[in-house]
């Protein structure tokens, strides 16, 4: 089973009279990258909730918001208090710039009012590890949401993904059937060209069918189609396993790519070329998929 990094993920509950609630969004990103807001009374539990994120996902950017909410519905943010040991540094720090710089003026309620954080919300005063528990339990329904949107997604990337790959094999069994008669074709060519140049004259079939091993050796495209079905093998098997990884997926795409290049350069068929740029119009499409799997 497959995970997208595309996800939604939201949990809520009642914590001491307040209302917490938790959400949880994630992309697409090469590696995990965790964001998190948090009210200030609650910073010191960060690190913990970054932590038990990081248990249960390998890839995406995941931005998880958690807010507070009073038992009336009120927003915490609505209910302020008097910052006052920034206030105080603010006050001091105006008499200092006075008679440092010999200014008038007066210090006014009007003027320390406007500094910036001068009021702040007001917050429970209780100590976050208590409400831990309690936090601990929104925050893993919140993650168990999330996965399981992931995973719904997951499964439409997969339904998409085999398609595709079905489509790459149909095309690279026609290459392989047309294959052979690709030598075919070249040695019929080569003796009646010979037979017009030379006006009938006896032919050396030993030199001809000398020139027809050596265009076969150049043009033989066995070892790439043996190595591309292997490589269509392992992407099945990854999408079946529980722990399908997007890096390795994403491996076996260029591989498939590396392939199908070395087929076109060898053949100049024009069937088998048809073929190719189908292959290659797959492979850009499933590298796109692929971006968004975990």
């Amino acid at each position: 089973m497959i995970k997208s990094m595309t996800g939604y993920g939201k949990a809520e509950a009642v914590l001491s009279d307040r209302k917490f609630m938790i959400e949880m969004k994630s992309v697409n990103h090469r590696f995990l990258e965790i964001s998190l807001r948090l009210p200030g009374m609650l910073l010191p539990l960060e690190g913990e909730i970054k932590r038990r994120i990081g248990e249960q996902f390998s890839r995406g950017r995941i931005e998880a918001t958690l807010r507070m909410e009073s038992d009336e519905g009120a927003e915490i943010a609505g209910r302020l208090t008097l910052n006052l040991p920034l206030v105080r540094n603010y006050h001091a720090l105006l008499d200092q710039m006075k008679e440092e710089l010999h200014l008038g003026g007066k210090i006014t309620l009007e003027m320390m009012a406007g500094f910036r954080d001068a009021f702040v919300p007001a917050e429970t005063s209780q100590d976050p590890a208590v409400l831990w528990e309690g936090l601990s339990e929104i925050l893993a329904e919140a993650i168990r949401t999330l996965t399981e949107m992931r995973e719904k997604e997951g499964e439409s990337l997969e339904r998409d993904l085999t398609a595709r790959l079905d489509l790459i094999a149909g095309f690279l069994e026609g290459i392989a059937g047309k294959a052979p008669q690709v030598v075919l074709d070249y040695q019929k060519r080569l003796t009646d060209r010979v037979r017009e140049l030379t006006g009938g004259m006896v032919m050396d079939e030993a030199r001809l069918l000398q020139e027809v091993a050596i265009m076969a050796e150049k043009s033989d495209i066995t070892e790439e189609i043996v190595r591309f079905r292997s490589h269509i093998d392992q992407f099945t098997d990854l999408l079946e396993r529980a722990d399908a990884a997007g890096r390795k997926i994403d491996f076996l795409i260029q591989e498939m790519g590396r392939e199908i290049n070395t087929i076109g350069s060898k053949s100049g068929d024009a069937e088998i070329s048809r073929n190719v740029i189908e292959i290659k119009s797959e492979l850009a499409k499933l590298r796109e998929q692929v971006q968004n799997i975990e």
